[in-house]
């Protein structure tokens, strides 16, 4: 019975003796490379929210750092054993690879996604114009972003649309300009016009007085002599100034006789 059980043993120690260190390095490697993996991903995290940065983003760069370091710390074990990594690698690439051509569109919206997140040209409020739509952001995922329209239709805009066009943010800035043209007839006091204008534009308390509007004859039209009419004012006050700005230079023109002109045509007769 000793005698069948000696060779057994035998075989174990040379077992332990020789591939004994390589285990436990491999044992080592991967409890460290846990370790690294999971510090690693809480530095990452914290820098990432010192810096403000938006919380998705935080949780896919901590991710992507712990299954990077992880996949390191398991190639290393693996290696102490004397088994090839290289080929395990090329494997992994080649994967990566077929796996990314396949999904070439999605990659495209969900790199476009962390840029807007990492990068913020607009955030979730704002009234934007880019990728031929306007509108309200909602929402901003890593594949899409989601707009609803001043009429309050939604729409879903794929990522890499938005990121790889014009981006026009009408919120970004604390102040607007309001661009106005009014035209008055060449029969009617220019500066009669300009000073109705100007009080027009003092009695509203939403025109900002710094800086101050401005106010000026711009153009010998046609049929008239167009101002320019460009007061700055708070960006949330944008429209509802436009709108009454325009609708109180009517109604005072119409009081003072100040004449707005329209588009007519002459018709010269020619006699026989």
């Amino acid at each position: 019975m000793d005698m069948e059980i000696k060779p057994i043993i035998d075989q174990l120690m040379t077992f332990g003796t020789t591939y004994g260190l390589q285990i436990i390095g491999a044992i080592i490697i991967l409890i460290v490379g846990r370790i690294a993996a999971g510090v690693g991903r809480s530095v990452v995290k914290r820098l990432l929210e010192k810096g403000k940065a938006d919380p998705a983003i935080v949780s896919f760069a901590g991710s992507l750092i712990y299954f990077l370091v992880l996949t390191f710390a398991i190639l290393a074990a693996l290696a102490k054993f004397g088994i090839q990594t290289a080929s395990f690698v090329a494997i992994i690439g080649a994967a990566s690879f077929a796996v990314g051509f396949a999904l070439q569109g999605s990659l495209s919206n969900f790199a476009a996604g962390v840029l807007i997140l990492a990068f913020r040209p607009f955030r979730v409020g704002d009234f934007i114009d880019a990728a031929g739509v306007m509108g309200t952001v909602k929402d901003i995922h890593l594949f899409t972003t989601i707009l609803a329209t001043p009429d309050n239709v939604q729409i879903i805009v794929p990522n890499s649309k938005l990121y790889g066009d014009i981006i026009k943010n009408f919120s970004a800035n604390e102040t607007r300009r309001v661009d106005l043209v009014i035209g008055i007839g060449y029969g009617s006091s220019i500066q009669e016009a300009y000073e109705t204008i100007d009080s027009i534009l003092k009695q509203d308390e939403r025109i900002l007085s710094d800086p101050a509007p401005q106010i000026a004859v711009s153009e010998l039209a046609d049929s008239s002599v167009n101002f320019v009419v460009r007061p700055w004012v708070k960006a949330a006050d944008y429209w509802g100034v436009k709108f009454d700005v325009t609708r109180k230079v009517k109604e005072t023109f119409d009081e003072k006789g100040i004449e707005i002109p329209f588009p007519q045509t002459t018709v010269h007769m020619a006699s026989n």
